[in-house]
Formats: C-alpha cells, sequence, structure tokens
C-alpha cells in the first residue's frame, strides 16, 4: 500500500509540477506579449515622433522658401526702381524747366511723368513727406542751412531732391534745407 500511496503521490506532484509549468507558460507568454505591445506602442511613439518633426521642418522649410521669395523680389524691385529713380527726376527737372504750360511738349511730358510716377507707387513706391516736418536723419540729408523765421529751429525749409522709400525701407533720403 505505501508504493500506491508513494505512486499516487508522485503522480499529484507532477501533476502539480505540471500545473505549475503550465501556470510559469502562461505568466512567461502574457510578458513576451505584454513586452511586444510595450515594444510596439514604443515604436508608435517614436515613429509618429518622427513624422511630426519632418511635418515640421517641412513647414518650417515652406515658410523660409516663402521668406526668400519675398525678400528676392524685394531686392530687384529696389535695384529696379534705383535705376529708374534718375529718370523720373529728369523729367521733374524738364517740367520745372518748361517757360509755356500749354506747350503739347510740355504737356507729352507731364503725362508720361505722371505715367511713371504712378506705376512707381503702384509698386509701393513712396514719396518722402518733408517740407514743415521736423529733421530726421533716417529719412532726410542735410545739404544746406537756412535762416528762417517762418520754420521753428530743425525744421525743414526746401526740398531740393526728392526722397523714397519701398515698404518703409529708405531708397533715397530726401536732399533739403534745414531752418537754423
Amino acid at each position: 500500500m505505501m508504493g500506491k500511496k508513494n505512486k499516487k503521490n508522485e503522480e499529484i506532484e507532477q501533476k502539480v509540477t505540471s500545473a505549475e509549468e503550465f501556470q510559469e507558460g502562461i505568466i512567461e507568454d502574457a510578458a513576451v506579449e505584454l513586452s511586444q505591445e510595450e515594444f510596439l506602442e514604443k515604436q508608435i511613439t517614436e515613429l509618429t515622433d518622427r513624422f511630426q518633426r519632418s511635418v515640421a521642418e517641412f513647414d518650417n522649410f515652406r515658410k523660409r522658401t516663402i521668406k526668400e521669395k519675398s525678400e528676392m523680389f524685394d531686392m530687384g524691385a529696389v535695384s529696379v526702381i534705383e535705376k529708374i529713380l534718375p529718370v523720373a527726376d529728369n523729367f521733374e527737372r524738364a517740367l520745372n524747366a518748361a517757360t509755356d504750360k500749354d506747350d503739347n511738349m510740355y504737356k507729352g511730358i507731364a503725362m508720361i511723368y505722371k505715367q511713371l510716377s504712378e506705376t512707381l507707387k503702384s509698386l509701393g513706391l513712396e514719396e518722402i513727406e518733408c517740407i514743415g516736418c521736423k529733421f530726421n536723419p533716417s529719412f532726410h540729408n542735410a545739404v544746406a542751412h537756412d535762416e528762417s523765421d517762418e520754420y521753428d529751429e530743425n525744421t525743414v525749409t526746401q526740398e531740393l531732391l526728392k526722397g523714397y522709400k519701398y515698404k518703409e525701407k529708405v531708397i533715397r533720403p530726401s536732399m533739403v534745407k534745414v531752418a537754423n
């Protein structure tokens, strides 16, 4: 009987051992699945982060490209305007020098000057206001002083050459006389 009990005990112990091994296997499988889930979640997080960074980099590149194109256009426009301004000045001098304002030549020059001025204005060119304004070295170039009772000290009394700015950038300062 003792042999049967030992055998039964051994069988029970084997079954318990088998059950314990089975539980350990399930636990190991669950741990492997959990680590795979953690691995996949980590990989998803990493890939999402890389994607978001790539999108942000592309958006920054797009914005930088648009800004650079705008700056290049402005540089080109300023370059052309600087070359055209002496022509506009000569038209203005011709109009000021004319004695007969009813002459067809004067009227033709006036029409061309007006068209040129409107075209430059449509491109964004603005005249700098100066007569009666306080002298500002950012906008005015004082080439003479004027003794004047009509104007306060450091006030622009006469414009000798028009000044212009393009999008708040001074292209050419006004050449002016300033009251002492």
